[in-house]
């Protein structure tokens, strides 16, 4: 398909600085392509009412980690600022970066990295491709990363660096209340609308919540260069589905229940996950899963999330689930409403079209 097809107008003023407060009063567009009306709209508070006793809520709880690093590379006198941007842990020691200005760095250069005038972390550059570098660190593990909180800084989005410096607020508020395995570059923002309040309620209701895991990268936020979804390719993401959780949400659909995936993130670590015969299995590893319309879903039945960039991976896949025809119609009532957009904006709360539903798991063999 081509790229120009998921192209939409957005106006700048539509784009949200910061989050809603309380976080569950967002807005919550509903869509239903089967529906003659299609769209509602709603708030991420009244999700207690849109779901059903026995469906199943699973969210993504890794924990951003402030990945915006700013280093120094030393030639003798001379010294240079690099700026870095983590994205994919490869080791205990080693993550792969993106740098600007790739040109100031060559394989086997040192960058060192300071807090208060003293150096704090070190490390070695190696297999540089383009804006992109493996980074070998002289500390690993916690240790690493008790190194990395210090010296760096949260990475806010673009389109929100680009309006605003990041502060102490989008510390907690790039944050979502299931945060836990740090690893992600970038919010599950989906996740963001979240409070305790929300999350007693739905339980309340008789809805489970269930966690998976998938390090959100940075290469989420670049552009399709290519005129094609044919021609694009997806940045590896590491993730894991637990056992117990792949066997409870097989179970979940095989009773009649429905897997609700909160974030494309954790859509996209569950279609990993399960097979086209709609089970779900244990799942740890790298996803570089891209998802267009025309793929048939295997294990979500409802998909909420937050209004994505034009043109984007995103974009395809909330296409892919209830139709590019429907989700062209969505955005353009979301923004002639007001809905606010990307990762501190509104949400919607999606429906497949028939033709990408998920099959019903069969019976325990």
């Amino acid at each position: 398909m081509l790229v120009d097809d998921f192209d939409f107008e957005l106006p700048e003023s539509a784009i949200a600085l910061r989050p809603a407060a309380p976080r569950d009063s967002a807005r919550l567009l509903t869509v239903d392509p089967a529906d003659p009306a299609r769209f509602g709209d709603r708030a991420v508070r009244d999700l207690p009412d849109l779901l059903q006793p026995g469906d199943a809520l699973v969210v993504n709880d890794t924990r951003v980690v402030p990945a915006r690093l700013f280093g120094l590379r030393r030639r003798g006198d001379a010294i240079a600022r690099i700026e870095v941007t983590l994205h994919r842990r490869d080791a205990p020691d080693r993550w792969r970066a993106f740098i600007r200005p790739a040109k100031r760095l060559a394989d086997g250069e040192r960058l060192a990295f300071e807090a208060d005038g003293a150096e704090v972390l070190a490390a070695t550059a190696s297999d540089k491709d383009g804006g992109e570098v493996s980074l070998s660190f002289d500390r690993s593990g916690e240790a690493l990363d008790a190194a990395v909180a210090r010296v760096g800084q949260m990475p806010l989005p673009p389109y929100i660096e680009h309006r605003r410096a990041g502060d102490a607020a989008d510390a907690a508020d790039y944050q979502t209340l299931f945060a836990d395995r740090p690893g992600a570059v970038a919010a599950p923002t989906a996740g963001l609308h979240f409070t305790p309040d929300l999350v007693a309620r739905l339980a309340a209701a008789g809805v489970a919540l269930h966690r998976v895991t998938l390090h959100v990268g940075a290469g989420t936020f670049l552009p399709v260069k290519s005129d094609t979804t044919e021609g694009h390719r997806m940045h590896g993401e590491i993730g894991a589905v637990s056992p117990d959780t792949a066997a409870a949400l097989t179970d979940v659909r095989r009773r009649g229940g429905r897997v609700v995936a909160v974030g494309t993130t954790s859509l996209r670590i569950l279609e990993s996950a399960a097979g086209a015969d709609g089970v779900v299995r244990p799942f740890a590893g790298e996803t570089s899963i891209f998802i267009t319309p025309g793929y048939r879903f295997r294990a979500v039945d409802l998909l909420m999330t937050n209004f994505h960039l034009p043109r984007s991976t995103l974009f395809m896949l909330v296409s892919a689930f209830s139709g590019l025809d429907t989700m062209r119609a969505a955005y353009a009532r979301a923004i002639a409403s007001g809905y606010r957009f990307y990762s501190y904006g509104d949400a919607c709360l999606l429906r497949p079209t028939a033709a990408s539903a998920p099959p019903t798991p069969g019976p325990v063999p």
